[in-house]
């Protein structure tokens, strides 16, 4: 059955590892009859800074942020790609995420999960996410604990109601080895395809 997928380039720069890879993923998501649509970070101009702490009296969304809200609110599969810097989001994306995934829209604190957290509003989407890093794979587990991914699946998108979470993580990708963003790219295909 044809998805509706929401897909986020939240590199900040106008051209990217991570813009080829949701343009590719975005075509053949489209060439297989997936309803796609598509917002790139560095086109967005919003305030990244929540401003006070809590929830009360919350800045209003920019236009662009209301559009991208919409989206996810649409969507039945997310999917955001981005580079890890310093171990985690840049700070434009952090900003996205903070200002975007608000009160009433993606969770709500009027009702409560089984362990007392705020209810999710956004379930039953499943989201992919598309790291690149000039951190291997297995140093990241092993000497960080997979901190983003943990942060990804269980404190941003699991804590909103997305699941599964699955992730493709690409690295180096400052120097890649000869063929791999070929690779990358073929993989994107696969997976817009499937909408997986």
């Amino acid at each position: 059955m044809p998805e509706r997928i929401f897909i986020l380039d939240g590199h900040p720069g106008p051209s990217s590892l991570s813009r080829q890879a949701v343009e590719r993923y975005a075509a053949a998501a489209r060439e297989a009859n997936h309803e796609v649509r598509v917002a790139h970070l560095h086109d967005l101009s919003f305030d990244p800074d929540r401003g006070v702490a809590g929830y009360a009296n919350a800045k209003p969304l920019e236009p662009e942020l209301e559009d991208t809200l919409s989206n996810i609110e649409w969507c039945s599969h997310f999917v955001m790609a981005f580079p890890l810097w310093w171990g985690g989001f840049q700070g434009k994306l952090k900003g996205w995420i903070d200002r975007v995934l608000v009160p009433g829209r993606t969770f709500t604190t009027e009702e409560t999960t089984t362990l007392g957290l705020p209810a999710p509003l956004l379930k039953g989407r499943s989201a992919r996410v598309v790291i690149s890093s000039d951190t291997p794979r297995f140093f990241l587990r092993l000497a960080y604990g997979d901190a983003i991914l943990r942060q990804l699946k269980g404190q941003i998108l699991g804590f909103v109601g997305f699941k599964p979470v699955k992730i493709t993580f690409f690295a180096p990708a400052s120097d890649p080895k000869p063929g791999a963003v070929d690779a990358l790219l073929a993989q994107m295909d696969e997976l817009g395809r499937d909408a997986r």
